[in-house]
């Protein structure tokens, strides 16, 4: 272990070593971010703090393992097991499962994933005879995960005459009550969706000063990755858990935020300072990713905005070719250029396919290029397309895995209830869930004891919905029993058929769901035999590989298999590098999109975009813009973005017949009020949680 800092820059040496208070590391692309955030941990433990003591919080499942397995070389796997590393939602999770009582919840409760939170939207829509296309539910679940990254509980938003006012200039005025309606019912079924996770675990530390005081104790280091990205909710745990303390390191760069439509707010990063008035800041300048021609340009682009916090980031590798620009007449035509520049990269550099990217601002952009790159039999995947766990046969049989964990899950119930057929029908359904909502319960308590909610089934239903009820009991006493989780998925799948009923059709449909039913149980069982490996076997249960599973990004299952060109938004990229990029639709109204033109912040936030677009790329990277583009069903004309002629000339190269032409401030979020209140204490929260 001695010898590692010497594998360290200086920059990097630094950040690494220091050890007089809070710090802040501002890592630019490809500055070795990871290996930063890694070391620190391995010089943490070198100097005497237990690894149980040392939380690391990341975005993704991915950066986490990357992380550990890092660490692992280094100290070996039975140190870097006992970190409490893992995404901010996976973290807070295991806190709250801990400590759930204290808000009300039980200690099994189920993470829905974001097809469950908008499932059950779309449920409490229909029951309120709300019209769903103006009600649509991904627009009320965007609104309500806003409130919730806020920290507004349904009893403040309805309150808030701002955001009411919004909902009704929108023709969604009920859009509180049905906020309401989605928190009742998720604590009914004992649920928490992945904002629950942040915004629980604040009303955890908020309201319970023991709970907060045993954990800023207990973590003597707290380490964050990717700063900027952090919401309002994430910035006050770490601020809660660290003030006054200087145990902390925050890494990041804030010339890469570009995720404010989920949350992110660029000024906990520019502003930390105001938190942590000793703050040291650190900056990691030295790129090793990309030339030095697609590092200037990217450098001249970013320095056009105004809220920074100002660096140089330079290479010491090759030069390279410049930026390549090009201009077509149509999005057709570009598409065809792309394709084009794809075969003939692959023929000059023998690249695999895996080395090129095309990225574009919006997923709508992706199908004329998909036909282009068909056309000329080039392999390509879908970046953030249908995951492995959102299909169809591993949905259904995850709903019998949750429903071992916690059977007051009302969507997995509504999801399997009948499924594989056995004979419970719609109108069963029905009665049971409006007995469950007249009554306040779950649809699990109406189905154990008829008798008392009075669903009003017929005898015939009443046995088989014995025959589920006792199906499900089975299950859950196996979970009750301690059964590794490996084990309880087998018996799960065997007693509900899900497999064995595929068998017999032999069509390439039912061959790729066994096929896909089965390397859900290889999951279950890596997962199962690695927890063991890393010395965690009281985590191997099936609670905690749902944990993993619901918490999953699309970095994190992505489909790997077979060489393709990968095609994904900018946003989808960040974190992400190709040896060769493509952005496309680099024009005005696109990139910048039309809706950012209001607002400086939100302009500089779309040119940060393309900064991340450009800084992906190591080797090669062409912008291309259209003349024309179809939009809604007609051609419009389109003109150069202004960001082209923010890039430095010398590093770029114009195609030829490329030309690059000659160029109010945001509402006031409502939401923003809350977050003052959110510092001073509030009174316990009794058996339900606030706004329930």
């Amino acid at each position: 272990m001695e010898d590692y800092l010497s594998q360290l820059n200086s920059q990097q040496r630094d950040a690494v070593v220091y050890s007089d208070g809070p710090q802040l590391v501002i890592a630019g692309a490809g500055s070795g971010k990871t290996r930063v955030l890694t070391y620190k941990i391995v010089h943490l433990l070198a100097h005497g703090y237990e690894p149980w003591r040392i939380l690391a919080l990341t975005f993704t499942n991915k950066a986490a393992r990357e992380m550990r397995e890092r660490i692992t070389s280094v100290v070996g796997a039975d140190v870097a097991s006992r970190l409490w590393m893992g995404t901010f939602h996976s973290i807070f999770a295991r806190i709250l499962r801990s400590n759930a009582e204290r808000i009300g919840f039980k200690r099994d409760f189920t993470i829905y994933d974001a097809a469950d939170s908008r499932s059950l939207i779309k449920t409490i829509i229909k029951d309120m005879q709300l019209d769903d296309k103006v009600y649509k539910p991904a627009t009320v679940q965007n609104a309500i995960s806003m409130a919730k990254n806020a920290l507004i509980s349904p009893t403040d938003y309805a309150e808030d005459r701002d955001l009411m006012e919004a909902d009704r200039r929108a023709k969604r005025p009920l859009t509180a009550a049905i906020y309401k309606a989605y928190r009742s019912r998720c604590v009914v079924a004992g649920a928490m969706d992945f904002d629950d996770l942040l915004y629980y675990t604040n009303v955890l530390l908020r309201d319970n000063p023991d709970v907060l005081n045993h954990y800023r104790e207990f973590f003597r280091f707290v380490l964050v990755d990717e700063y900027q990205d952090t919401n309002f909710a994430q910035h006050l745990i770490v601020s809660r858990l660290t003030k006054d303390l200087g145990n902390m390191m925050v890494v990041g760069d804030d010339a890469q935020s570009i995720y404010s439509f989920r949350g992110a707010n660029i000024r906990n990063i520019l502003n930390l300072r105001n938190s942590y008035p000793d703050l040291r800041i650190f900056k990691l300048e030295q790129n090793y990713r990309s030339t030095r021609n697609i590092i200037e340009a990217a450098n001249s682009l970013i320095e056009k905005n105004t809220e920074q916090i100002r660096k140089h980031i330079f290479s010491e590798g090759e030069k390279g070719s410049p930026v390549e620009v090009v201009q077509s007449y149509s999005d057709y035509e570009e598409s065809f250029l792309v394709a084009n520049r794809v075969s003939q990269l692959k023929l000059t550099g023998h690249d695999s396919y895996d080395d090129f990217a095309i990225l574009y601002r919006t997923n709508a952009q992706s199908r004329v290029l998909e036909e282009s790159l068909r056309k000329r039999n080039i392999p390509y995947r879908i970046f953030g397309g249908l995951s492995f766990y959102q299909r169809k046969e591993i949905k259904d049989a995850i709903a019998y895995f949750r429903l071992s964990v916690n059977p007051d899950d009302d969507e997995a119930i509504r999801r399997i209830i009948n499924f594989p057929a056995r004979g419970i029908g719609e109108t069963t359904v029905n009665r049971i869930i409006r007995a469950a909502i007249d009554n306040e319960v779950s649809m699990w308590q109406v189905i154990s004891d008829p008798a008392r909610f009075n669903p009003g089934y017929n005898s015939a239903a009443a046995r088989k919905i014995e025959g589920f009820r006792s199906l499900i009991e089975s299950f859950i006493e196996l979970n009750r029993k301690g059964t590794p989780a490996d084990a309880v998925a087998t018996a799960i799948i065997s007693a509900t058929q899900l497999l064995s009923s595929l068998l017999t059709d032999r069509t390439p449909e039912s061959i790729s769901k066994q096929e896909n039913l089965q390397e859900l149980l290889n999951g279950v069982k890596e997962f199962t035999d690695t927890r063991v490996e890393e010395g965690r076997a009281d985590q191997a249960g099936l609670i905690d590989f749902l944990a993993e599973v619901s918490l999953a990004t699309d970095q994190d299952t992505s489909d790997s298999s077979g060489e393709a060109v990968t095609l994904m938004t900018i946003h989808a990229s960040k974190g992400l590098e190709f040896t060769n990029v493509f952005v496309v639709g680099v024009e005005e109204d696109l990139l910048p999109s039309s809706m950012a033109n209001s607002s400086p912040s939100e302009i500089e936030e779309e040119r940060r975009l393309l900064y991340v677009a450009i800084t992906r790329a190591k080797r090669h990277c062409m912008l291309s813009y259209a003349t024309s583009r179809f939009k809604n069903g007609e051609p419009k004309v389109c003109t150069a973005s202004r960001f082209l002629r923010d890039i430095d000339p010398q590093y770029l190269r114009l195609a030829t017949g490329t030309s690059l032409g000659s160029g109010g401030e945001r509402m006031t979020n409502p939401m923003a009020n809350y977050r003052a209140s959110w510092s001073a204490p509030r009174p316990a929260v009794p058996s339900t949680p606030p706004g329930a």
